[in-house]
Order: C-alpha cells, then structure tokens, then sequence
C-alpha cells in the first residue's frame, strides 16, 4: 500500500483564469509544496513541469494503491495530501485501486514475497477502497470549500476520477503486449531497479510475478497517459523506480511524437514519513491506524494525533490538513507559548479528523477526548454520553446490582483484591466532581448522570464512561 514560508497574502492578479496567492506565485506550486513537506523527488526536466503549472493550465495526476489489504491506513494518506492539495486548486486527480496489478505482487520494500490472497478477498478490499477514497476525496473537498478555500482564492476543483487497472488488463493478451512493448523494456533497466535489485541481494527469493510487477506499472502509467492525457503520477520514495518504469515505456513508444515533446510524462515522489522517534508514521503499538471506521473510528485517528510529539507537530499540520502556511505558523507560535496545554496537537488532530470523517464526527470525538482527559466540567447528558462513547466503541457496560469494587476490577481488567486496594487508597474518583469514594461507600448510585451514566476515574490517567444496565 502505499518549511514553512511567509503570510499567504492574496495578491489582484490572475493568470490563465485561475487566482493565485502570493506564495503561490512568487514560489511556484512545487515549490509551495515542498514547503509543505510533500514532495521529495520531481522527475527532470522539473523547470518544464514548473512552467506548466505557473501557465494556470491544469495538469492530471494519478496515484494508485494497490488491495493489499481492506482499508488504507494513515501511513498511505501522504501521497493522497498532494493529490488533494493539487485536486482543490483546479488539477484533475485519478485514484486507480490495482485490482490487476494486487494480483501480482509488488516487491517494492520487501525482504520476503507477499502472501497470497484469494480473488475474494482482493475483489472485496477494491471494492472497500474504491469507497474509502473517493469518500476521502469529496471529505477533503468538504473540509478545504468551508475553511481555506477563501485564502487560496482557488476558481474550484479539478476533476476526480476513479477506476480500476483491471478495466484494461483484462483485455491485454499476452503474446500480443510482448510483440508490442516487449522491445521497449529493458531488462538491464528492471535489474538494476532498487525493488529488484535489493531482493537479489538479499536473502529472499523473487518470483517471476514480482519481477514484472514494475512492467505492470509502466503499462498503467501508459494507458492513462494515450487514453487519459495523463501525464504525472505520484506515490512514495519506495516507488521511484516503478513510475520511472513508466516514463521510460512513455518516451520509447512515443518517441517522435508532437504529444511527448509538448506534454512530457512526470514522476513525482512524497517521502516516508517517521516521526521524530525514528518510528514508522501510521503505525501505533505495531498496528496501523485505518481510515476504514469498521477498523479505526475518527476517535482513534483524534486520538493518534493528540498523541504527536512538540516536534513533529509543524510538519504533520503542514502534511496532514489543508491549513496555510501563516496559520500553521500562528498554531505552532500559540503551542510554544505553552506546551504543556496541547494546543497544537488539538489543533492537529480536530484538522485531520475533520477532513476525513467530517465535522460533525471531528467534534465528537474532540469531545470524548475532553471527558476522558479533560479536568474541565462535564455538561453533557447521560443520552449524549451514551452516544458519543459508543460512537468512540469505548462506551462500557455494568449492572446497577454489581459492587464498586467489582465495577472497578471489571474496568480496570485487574483482580478484585487490587481494585479494593484502589478504592481504599482514595485512588477512585466518582461523577463529572470527581469525588473521591472509599470501600464503605455504597451509595455510588448517587453519582449517576440521569440514573444511567456513571463516569469512574481510576489514578489522573483512567477515566471510564460505564452505562448501567
């Protein structure tokens, strides 16, 4: 699967029908978005790609994400920022999800082959994809119109498309794409490719169907570009070498023609992300976080960001929400005063959640947060706990019969004896007061919140929302 600059003033000038703010022009688009932390490589000759977006011409890109599993999770969503940075400001953006390509297997970054997966399986994760993203894309497309939209001074979205690279493998035949192309792919080329390349020289065995996975690509990015005038494609660091597969299939078929010289196939690459613990971004506990909410819930994606380091918060708020640079810098300017507030991580992760999951559920899960970590005072009802709580899928449950000492082991996952030495060292707190309780108190239902809700805190750092059936 797949630095900041100045105050973006709005500038009266128009190129080509399209509005530009001041770091736009006087930096350039790219430039603009390698401020931003999204771009690592752009394929040469780079000044022809530059001139092109600085016309006010629109481009079209693509990205493709292979079903290598049911959702996408936070660690692809990188080259999906850029494609929606360039999907807001005008730029036509394709999403291919490999229903052909995730048959055969990519070994870009891999020791070892990839398990095999049925044609069920694969059939239903391109399916889950397909609506994941194209719900990311209308979110993200949401989130930029009602926030930012007025401080690029943007003339409106491009056009997104989705589609599957099965609609044209399935009609290739074999002999007939070797006849053809065969002659144009070098094998010296696909040898020295770093996906290839790393796996000879390592250990781990590659079948045949990993080796060709880069021809696979290369085709993608051809088709797109004759039949689709589609002449960038972006993904990762990792896949380099595979879209460049792809530039050099472009310019040997299409040598000579008035297409290439005039509207030349690019590469452009956004970088692996860690965070500044050297840990790999997306990843929490060794489990990624999904966008997919049967997996993760817009409380989990709130959550892992509340949870980013002082360090890494600038570059996420550049990378991760649609934010300008000024207010970015504003943010973070606010968040040192005091860091000990989290200001910046819940401006972060409010951003991130809003764009993915919408308002409404950015705000909720703001909320949970703030109940469970907040000392502030609760006003919510027993109802609109129940609701959020259970959104989150952290609501718990226990009987009004049980004892506190039972509730509190239950919650706690601990045995009873312990939990009683919590309650007799004043270590638990009852109701939205935070009062704190004792063994002998057994009139706990006095703290309920309309005789249903009983919210428990165990230590400063537990706090559980029980319903009482």
């Amino acid at each position: 699967m797949l630095r900041g600059i100045g105050r973006c003033n709005i500038l009266p000038s128009r190129l080509s029908g399209r509005w530009f703010s001041s770091d736009v022009r006087s930096n350039g688009l790219l430039q603009l978005f390698k401020d931003r932390g999204l771009i690592s490589q752009v394929s040469a000759p780079e000044d022809t790609l530059v001139s092109r977006l600085a016309s006010g011409n629109k481009v079209k890109m693509y990205c493709g994400v292979d079903p290598t599993a049911k959702s996408i999770h936070l660690g692809n969503l990188v080259p999906m920022m850029l494609l929606l940075n360039f999907y807001v400001r005008g730029h036509d953006i394709v999403n291919i999800v490999g229903g052909a390509t995730g048959a055969v297997g990519d070994p870009s970054g891999r020791s070892t082959e990839r398990k095999s997966m049925s044609t069920d399986t694969r059939l239903d994760n391109v399916s889950r994809i397909t609506a994941q993203l194209k719900r990311f894309f209308q979110n993200g497309l949401t989130y930029y119109e009602s926030k930012y939209k007025e401080s690029t001074n943007s003339a409106g979205p491009g056009v997104y498309t989705m589609t599957n690279n099965y609609n044209w493998w399935k009609d290739v035949k074999m002999i007939e794409f070797l006849a053809q192309y065969g002659k144009h792919i070098r094998i010296q080329s696909m040898l020295a490719r770093d996906s290839v390349s790393a796996r000879l020289e390592s250990q781990g065995s590659l079948g045949f169907n990993e080796f060709t996975y880069q021809i696979l690509q290369a085709y993608d990015f051809y088709h797109l570009y004759k039949n689709e005038k589609t002449n960038i494609q972006i993904g990762g660091n990792d896949q380099w070498g595979n879209i460049t597969a792809g530039i050099d299939l472009i310019n040997r078929v299409e040598q000579g023609t008035p297409r290439l010289k005039e509207d030349p196939p690019f590469a452009i690459t956004v970088p692996l992300l860690t965070t500044s613990n050297g840990q790999k971004f997306g990843k929490s506990a060794g489990n990624a976080i999904f966008l997919d909410e049967e997996i993760n819930t817009p409380y989990d994606i709130y959550q892992f960001f509340l949870n980013t380091t002082d360090e890494d918060v600038s570059r996420f708020l550049k990378i991760f929400t649609l934010m300008p640079l000024a207010e970015v810098s504003k943010v973070v300017a606010t968040h040192q005063d005091a860091p000990h507030l989290h200001y910046g991580q819940r401006v972060l992760a409010k951003e991130v959640t809003e764009m993915i999951h919408g308002p409404e559920k950015a705000t909720d899960a703001s909320v949970v947060s703030d109940v469970l970590f907040s000392n502030g005072k609760i006003t919510q009802s027993g109802s609109e706990l129940i609701r959020l709580f259970s959104g989150a899928r952290i609501l718990k449950q226990s009987q009004r019969d049980t004892d506190l000492v039972s509730i509190v082991a239950d919650l706690m996952q601990c045995s009873k004896s312990e939990a009683k030495r919590k309650v007799n060292q004043g270590g638990v707190y009852l109701g939205p007061e935070r009062i704190p309780v004792s063994q002998n108190t057994k009139e706990w239902t006095n703290f309920l919140i309309d005789d249903e809700v009983l919210l428990v805190r165990v230590g400063k750092q537990k706090c559980f929302v029980v319903q009482m059936s």
